[in-house]
């Protein structure tokens, strides 16, 4: 592959410093949603619910509004372990899915390519690869306080050998297909996990069978909400649910009951005496409170090890098929989004948990139950309570854990729910495991393509 050198700071047509701006409405100042750096991740995969809202003076977000094409650039607040220079590409669906204008943080920079020197998306990837190799390290500054990236040198000095531009669309097409397909099971992800919450809260927060029932319906299509068209299977559902309610405004039958009391079986790992020993290479795998992301986003590229003498010490925090994880102590106790469902199969023949998560299981419940019992505001908002109650060290233990009550509708309902949903679930976690998957390919190729190692006829067979 033959390249030219060029530098950075040729290719542009345009490049500013972001903006914070103002946390309360000011004259002159409009509404903008903010990128950080720490939110690039998120919204290349076009997830935006983690942006800020911030107001930005008028004539200054007149000329650093962001639009489809540019490149974000992180210039501050990198770490040891994660340094300054992290990039994003900001595609046409990430600007549809805004609703206000977009700017980046002052601790990033846009960069806006000049389109007959470079082809935009395939900078972004040739930015990706020297992050990734860690090329840019020499730019990388930390003396005392918040480390910064030197842009202005970068762009300046710094060689990026370019392939032709028929080379360039090839590479960037490739690449970015494997992205929207990784966009593509996420979005599917987020609506299944839609679609089983929306199913939980009408069947065992709303009561809605058991409301339509003693409001006079008998159609079984209609007493499910038209879930299941079909009448013969809705029926089989609708027979389940109580026609009337009993005390406490609850279906007739069903009552309150904690966590302990239906079985609950709750374990945490354990930690090896002087902490995990992050260097370690090899040996069985143990995770923690930093992989959970929910069902179909367990992060399993975030695991660590332990000795295999330590892991023959240890009998619990032992993940199962199905297991429901929660975190134990720190910052997100109680968090919902921060509940996680495992699947059936495991990129590893056996791993644990650390002490600070939770696994739970519930035969009386069903997997499919107890996950989003654990979400919902019931649970989570009392666990959150509890967990924070401790100011020094918030945290819950498993006593705490099995006092949280909530209704229950009894085992066939549960395990009728079960039955239902946990197709979607499974779906999502299959789409989870494939997402990592595309996702190692993807970076695996991005350096080999790059240098020309591999050709794109091969690369096109590889994923």
């Amino acid at each position: 592959m033959k390249a030219d050198d060029t530098t950075l700071a040729s290719l542009l047509t345009f490049t500013r410093d972001g903006e914070w701006g103002k946390g309360e409405p000011t004259e002159g100042y409009s509404l903008a949603q903010v990128i950080r750096g720490t939110d690039f991740e998120r919204i290349r995969l076009g997830d935006l619910s983690t942006l800020p809202l911030r107001y930005i003076r008028s004539d200054i977000l007149g000329r650093k509004e962001i639009f489809s094409g540019d490149t974000l650039i992180e210039t501050a607040g990198g770490t040891k372990d994660q340094p300054t220079g992290r990039s994003v590409f900001i595609t046409q669906t990430i600007i549809d899915r805004a609703e206000y204008p977009l700017v980046c943080a002052s601790f990033a920079r846009f960069l806006r390519p000049n389109k007959n020197e470079v082809i935009p998306e395939f900078l972004f990837w040739k930015l990706q690869d020297e992050y990734n190799s860690r090329r840019m390290m020499p730019y990388h500054i930390q003396h005392t306080g918040v480390a910064r990236f030197q842009y202005t040198q970068f762009a300046a000095t710094y060689e990026l050998p370019l392939p032709s531009k028929d080379i360039q669309i090839k590479v960037a097409n490739l690449l970015g297909a494997i992205d929207d397909k990784i966009e593509l099971n996420r979005r599917m992800n987020e609506t299944l996990e839609v679609m089983a919450r929306a199913v939980f809260q009408d069947w065992f927060v709303d009561f809605g069978p058991t409301r339509r029932k003693a409001a006079g319906e008998t159609d079984p299509v209609a007493i499910l909400g038209g879930l299941l068209p079909d009448p013969t299977e809705a029926a089989k559902l609708a027979a389940l649910f109580p026609d009337s309610f009993g005390g406490k405004g609850l279906p007739e039958g069903w009552g309150g009951t904690s966590l302990g009391e239906v079985g609950l079986d709750l374990e945490s790992g354990r930690r090896p005496k002087g902490g995990i020993d992050k260097g370690l290479a090899s040996g069985v795998p143990s995770v923690g409170a930093e992989s959970i992301y929910g069902v179909g986003r367990f992060d399993y590229s975030k695991v660590k090890f332990v000795n295999e003498e330590f892991a023959r010490s240890i009998s619990s925090g032992w993940v199962q098929p199905y297991d429901v994880a929660i975190y134990k102590d720190g910052a997100n106790v109680g968090d919902p989004s921060r509940v996680a469902l495992f699947g059936s199969k495991f990129p590893f023949e056996k791993f644990m948990v650390n002490e600070h998560v939770f696994l739970l299981r519930s035969k009386e419940l069903g997997q499919a139950f107890l996950y989003l019992l654990m979400q919902s505001y019931q649970v989570s908002d009392r666990l959150e309570k509890l967990g924070k109650a401790k100011a020094a060290q918030p945290g819950l233990n498993q006593g705490e854990v099995k006092s949280c009550r909530f209704t229950f509708p009894g085992p066939a309902l549960c395990e009728a729910f079960g039955n239902l949903v946990m197709p979607w679930m499974d779906l999502g976690l299959h789409n989870g495991t494939e997402n990592q998957t595309l996702a190692a390919t993807r970076n695996l190729l991005l350096p080999k393509l790059m240098s020309g190692e591999i050709c794109l006829k091969d690369a096109e067979g590889a994923v």
